[in-house]
């Protein structure tokens, strides 16, 4: 084995004396040199951190970093808080106001929800930590982009409408089918509950029951078309229903005469047939129905009875023109 020389200086003989060692010696005290500064640094550390209760310069910095995006992430979402509140209530307004109006129906959950579930966007984040403040923050973020997108797309639809108000006050079902003139009908059974006048048992009656002589002629209480167009030896008999657009439908059964077919567009106050006794029926009249949104409600709040004759005709006259 080569071996290294080494000159020390004696001092009794003042002179230079050769040593020899070998490799193997200089590279265990090498090694013996560096395991002891080794123990020394990790103990070193464990008094720092363990018994001092110091934390390391990274370790410090680390935290202070993310202390400072904790912050962040907290006040962005205080600020999603009070952006998600202002967006509930203009949704509130929106489906119980505004669409309402118009006649519109409401935009479903699944729909202002869209893009919620399915493949999992925030995998990645999982082996950072499940359920971690910035996963969180993350999905409330995009879920409030989403639910502003959609409530804008609406908000479109709305103004789309509401350029249109002008029709719709046409297409709202505002006067009376028949000529409310004095003596020549009478309210025979009113909307809501009553007692089935054949079967005897307590029904809801859905509309309102103009009780006249056969022959009396309807005319369409709004601007609309023509959707159904029936005779039938039940129910409603010879019935014809008009579809006024934003969500209003009106509905004029047992009729004698017919006069309009289905995809006719009429004006408020057109001729569209007489009353008659066709159907389950007791007696002559006309039944009229008012439907919006799919619901039936009280035709008594759409129409105003005290109109006068000439009132009426003057009406019908100049739809007819």
């Amino acid at each position: 084995m080569s071996k290294f020389k080494r000159y020390i200086f004696n001092q009794e003989t003042l002179s230079y004396e050769v040593t020899e060692r070998s490799v193997k010696a200089r590279f265990f005290k090498g090694l013996l040199l560096f395991i002891a500064s080794l123990a020394l640094a990790l103990l070193y550390i464990w008094i720092y951190t363990s018994v001092l209760g110091c934390e390391l310069p990274k370790t410090a910095a680390l935290k202070k970093a993310n202390s400072r995006w904790s912050l962040r992430m907290d006040i962005m979402n205080s600020q999603l808080d009070h952006y998600e509140a202002s967006l509930d209530a203009i949704r509130v307004r929106d489906d119980d106001v505004y669409r309402s109006i118009f006649g519109m129906n409401e935009i479903p959950d699944e729909v202002r929800n869209a893009g919620v579930g399915g493949v999992d966007r925030y995998s990645w984040m999982d082996d950072a930590q499940a359920g971690s403040l910035l996963k969180s923050t993350m999905m409330r973020l995009d879920a409030v982009s989403r639910e502003t997108y959609v409530q804008s797309k609406s908000f479109d639809e709305v103004t789309l409408l509401s350029r249109r108000a002008g029709d719709m006050a046409q297409c709202i079902p505002a006067i009376p089918p028949i000529d409310p003139a004095p003596g020549s009908y009478r309210i025979s059974s009113t909307f809501g509950r009553r007692t089935d006048p054949i079967s005897g048992r307590s029904a809801y009656h859905e509309g309102v029951d103009f009780a006249c002589h056969i022959g009396n002629p309807i005319y369409v209480t709004a601007d609309g078309v023509v959707e159904t167009v029936r005779r039938e030896r039940f129910g409603y008999g010879n019935f014809v229903v008009v579809d006024h657009g934003f969500g209003y439908k009106t509905r004029y059964a047992h009729m004698d005469e017919i006069g309009v077919k289905e995809g006719d567009a009429l004006k408020r106050g057109m001729y569209i047939g007489t009353t008659g006794n066709s159907g389950k029926s007791t007696g002559p009249h006309l039944h009229y129905e008012v439907l919006y949104r799919g619901a039936h409600v009280n035709p008594y709040n759409y129409y105003d009875l005290s109109m006068t004759h000439d009132e009426y005709m003057s009406l019908i006259a100049n739809s007819n023109e």
